[in-house]
């Protein structure tokens, strides 16, 4: 599928924002028992709050949420038609779990042959991707074809087991994987891609994995082999927040960002008239438990004071 220069170049005037928010949270469970996963708070926020905010500060004013049947209303309950947030939100719903790619597909009307944003419900970025989508829009004009482009974000070999993972050379990518027992770089593939309105004829050429499922990562090796997938390395904290350990990692990451000086220093005068040293009465696990609490919240400290000190810079 190839456009005329005239018909792209007009295309990428604007571009369209889809959030999938779907799944069944079964590793939040119980918590994700009674609602979605993406309600769940990060911080002071529910998790959706996050991606939109990614989309919007962007300049993106149309959005798209796919969200699985069972909690489809509670998205609209919370958001709205989007007049809250200066924006206008469409919703879809996939009736049940046929992968990212397959979600992705449900948004082919709404992106009326647009590009697109793509950004999972569950991830959080600190940057702001104004000139990520500015580089994309760029790529698919001076391509005249279709493209896409991930994001990248370095990480340990192992934990880059539980991602996708991308080989790149001279800006462009060479090689895509979908959670890889043994991964051939650290780049972990996020969940923030853009695509040309292609996307959409793409998907239908795939087939199910091994999980049954339409694999995201699939439709970007479409792109790979075609030598027309770039990509970024995000600057700032990216993370998800689909398990419990992810979703607490998360809202430290964004706690740290947006607490107030007063908030962190009342915080910590309240530790400071609570805490106890140890002493000879105590056992050995308490006082292993009082020296842990005091490093936590010496790190804590540190963190706080070296974050201001990057900010001031």
């Amino acid at each position: 599928m190839v456009q005329k220069k005239s018909e792209l170049v007009e295309a990428i005037e604007k571009v369209r924002g889809i959030i999938l928010a779907g799944g069944t949270g079964s590793r939040l469970y119980p918590c994700t028992k009674v609602t979605n996963k993406h309600l769940l708070p990060v911080y002071n926020k529910p998790m959706i709050y996050y991606p939109l905010k990614t989309l919007i500060d962007a300049g993106i004013k149309e959005i798209m949420i796919i969200s699985g049947r069972e909690h489809a209303g509670d998205f609209a309950n919370l958001l709205g038609a989007g007049e809250e947030f200066g924006v206008k939100f469409t919703y879809g719903v996939q009736d049940k779990a046929g992968g990212i790619a397959e979600a992705l597909s449900l948004a082919e009307s709404f992106a009326n042959n647009e590009p697109i944003v793509e950004i999972l419900g569950d991830n959080l970025f600190e940057d702001n991707i104004t000139e990520y989508i500015e580089s994309f829009k760029k790529q698919i004009q001076e391509n005249n074809k279709m493209g896409a482009r991930i994001f990248l974000k370095e990480v340990g070999l192992k934990a880059a087991r539980r991602f996708g993972v991308a080989v790149v050379e001279n800006g462009i990518v060479k090689f895509v994987e979908e959670k890889p027992q043994n991964p051939k770089s650290n780049l972990a593939m996020t969940g923030l891609c853009m695509f040309d309105s292609g996307i959409f004829d793409v998907i239908k050429t795939l087939k199910p994995s091994a999980r049954g499922e339409l694999e995201i990562t699939d439709a970007i090796d479409y792109y790979v082999k075609r030598g027309n997938c770039y990509y970024d390395k995000l600057k700032g904290y990216w993370s998800d927040a689909g398990t419990f350990e992810s979703l607490n990692r998360a809202s430290n990451l964004v706690r740290k960002k947006e607490v107030s000086d007063d908030d962190h220093w009342a915080d910590t005068n309240d530790f400071a008239d609570n805490f106890k040293f140890p002493s000879k009465e105590d056992s050995k696990e308490t006082i292993m438990e009082k020296i842990s609490q005091l490093t936590k919240k010496q790190a804590e400290i540190l963190d706080y004071v070296l974050a201001k000190e990057k900010n001031k810079s």
